[in-house]
């Protein structure tokens, strides 16, 4: 059985993690775009690395249908964050990041 396209967060506990999920890191984005199945997060450099896997971390345990890869280029250059999964995902993400 595949999981829902849902975050299991109840609307309040969304609003108060907010900027340490999806929506916080999305807001630090230089670019947004859509990709077969999900969003890519474009980054201007490496500064954001830990925070990216942090929220990596807890989305992956809320939003559990959620794939995550993250693309790290040498000497601190520029990050992307892909975030995929079913049917579905694209519309997920692009309301939930739409409140960004």
């Amino acid at each position: 059985m595949s999981e829902p396209i849902a975050c299991s967060l109840d609307p309040a506990a969304l609003r108060a993690r907010r900027e340490g999920l999806l929506p916080g890191i999305a807001g630090q984005a230089e670019r947004i775009e859509p990709i077969d199945g999900g969003v890519r997060l474009q980054f201007a450099d490496a500064t954001l690395l830990t925070a990216i896997a942090s929220v990596i971390d807890a989305e992956r345990q809320c939003c559990r249908f959620l794939a995550f890869a993250l693309t790290v280029t040498p000497a601190g250059g520029p990050m992307s964050l892909d975030i995929t999964g079913p049917a579905g995902t694209q519309e997920f993400l692009a309301d939930l990041l739409e409140k960004r």
